[in-house]
């Protein structure tokens, strides 16, 4: 199960493990059905608050784009917005604002490396709103696609890595570790971002075949989440989405084998003229997303490294004063092995050299230091924060529907989201041990050292 919705950076978010305690047991009660053309449904009943939740998710992400597409589901994420047959570019926003909706948090779209989705948050009176702008860019998107709007928002997602990859300080850390952690061959090997030569040099009729491949009803679930009559809602979800036809099958991703480790250390140093202290990052290769371990997975990571309570920040920041911050973390990377990814950031004038040494000396005392008390404070923190992130009505409050939306794509089986809790609760101090231990060690390690312009490199640096 993916613990994406858990906040695995725990002290972030809660104060101490006994308002985490607070958090009771939970069922998301649903129903599901699946209409003629594939598009497989699921609803769930909240009256608590007159709120509904839509999403729609694609069973695409980057790692089902072929060599010479990368990046094709994200630039999706942008021209979805670009207006459809009926509705016109810039409407999509103006509709969902005029009855309440929130730039970025009541509605927007993601692309990860396993999946796409697109969710509005919005007064419940206001379901077949949000029912008809998902089911008009599905069926006629690529009717009003022009060759303008291509160039546009590609444009737009190319100023996007400009800004967030290419002129950031440390920008190319996620990059370099996932062409690291796994091979050419492999689809995760690539950003979401993509390539820019492959954007390039896409044709309007690529990104359109693209589209007419992967976003079909057959390709996707649509999740209701709130405030509605499920027989109200059954009959409008037919009526704004049963006339979509079904579209081709999806083309089985090729995931050729990979080992469960590394198999020798490596390690890469970067000259970064932006950074302006030294940054390390180690990352090693885990269970991955879909795997029974995987709570255990997203525990481990939230022990060794959650936040300012964790043993990891008290070695490295207080203790030894190497570092400014520290933190650990795993993606939930579903169809290969997953990585767990630590991160430290150095003072100005900290040597780079040192602060890798450090750092690796401070995952071992972490690792020393599992018990059963800080797996507890842990684990409860988790629990918290699951529960509160399946409430209507927050930030980006298509939670819930995003839980159900993602246990459905990934395992064909929405009621995985019920098992959560269980899962974190079946995980051992023993299980947690010998995990660090398998995994955690030099030969499944790639370092990564970032070497700001004013420090002196050490050799080997790009």
């Amino acid at each position: 199960m993916r613990y994406r919705y858990l906040g695995l950076a725990f002290a972030a978010l809660f104060a101490s493990a006994a308002s985490a305690q607070k958090a009771p047991k939970v069922r998301i009660d649903f129903v599901e059905e699946t209409l003629p053309n594939g598009l497989h449904v699921i609803y769930s009943v909240d009256k608590s608050t007159p709120l509904i939740a839509v999403e729609v998710m694609y069973n695409v992400g980057s790692k089902n784009e072929p060599v010479g597409r990368t990046g094709f589901a994200h630039l999706f994420e942008h021209v979805m917005f670009k207006g459809s047959k009926n509705v016109a570019d810039g409407d999509h926003y103006r509709l969902l604002e005029r009855v309440g909706a929130r730039t970025g948090q009541d509605y927007n779209g993601t692309t990860s490396f396993d999946r796409t989705n697109y969710f509005e948050q919005i007064p419940s009176q206001n379901l077949e709103l949000a029912l008809w702008l998902e089911a008009d860019r599905m069926g006629t998107l690529t009717e009003t696609l022009t060759q303008a709007k291509l160039d546009n928002q590609r444009e737009v997602v190319k100023n996007e890595k400009r800004q967030s990859y290419d002129n950031q300080p440390y920008g190319s850390w996620l990059e370099k570790l996932m062409s690291n952690m796994y091979p050419e061959a492999n689809p995760y090997h690539h950003l979401p971002i993509g390539s820019m030569e492959d954007l390039t040099a896409a044709s309007l009729d690529d990104i359109k075949s693209f589209f007419k491949t992967y976003y079909a009803p057959n390709n996707a679930v649509l999740v209701v989440v709130g405030d509605f009559d499920l027989a109200n809602a059954k009959s409008l979800v037919r009526k704004q989405f049963a006339w979509i036809p079904r579209g081709p099958m999806t083309p089985a991703v090729v995931m050729p084998p990979l080992a469960a480790k590394l198999g020798a250390p490596k390690r890469e140093v970067v000259n970064d003229p932006n950074a302006p202290a030294p940054q390390v990052y180690v990352a090693y290769r885990m269970p991955s997303g879909k795997s029974k371990e995987n709570a255990a997975v997203s525990l481990l990571s939230g022990i060794l490294g959650g936040g300012r309570s964790s043993p990891l920040y008290d070695y490295l920041v207080r203790q030894k004063q190497a570092a400014v911050g520290v933190s650990a973390f795993n993606f939930d990377i579903i169809d290969a092995p997953d990585i767990m990814a630590f991160v430290a950031t150095g003072k100005q004038a900290t040597n780079p050299d040192s602060l890798e040494a450090s750092l690796l000396d401070g995952i071992d005392a972490a690792i020393a230091k599992i018990d059963q008390t800080t797996l507890d404070r842990v684990r409860a923190q988790a629990r918290y924060s699951f529960v509160n992130s399946l409430q209507l009505g927050g930030g980006l409050g298509a939670s819930r529907a995003d839980a159900l939306a993602e246990s459905y794509t990934y395992f064909k089986d929405a009621g995985r989201v019920n098992r959560v809790l269980s899962e974190l609760d079946a995980v051992t101090v023993t299980q947690l041990r010998a995990l660090a231990k398998e995994q955690l060690v030099p030969e499944n390690r790639f370092s990564l050292v970032y070497v700001p312009r004013r420090a002196s490199s050490p050799a080997g640096t790009n």
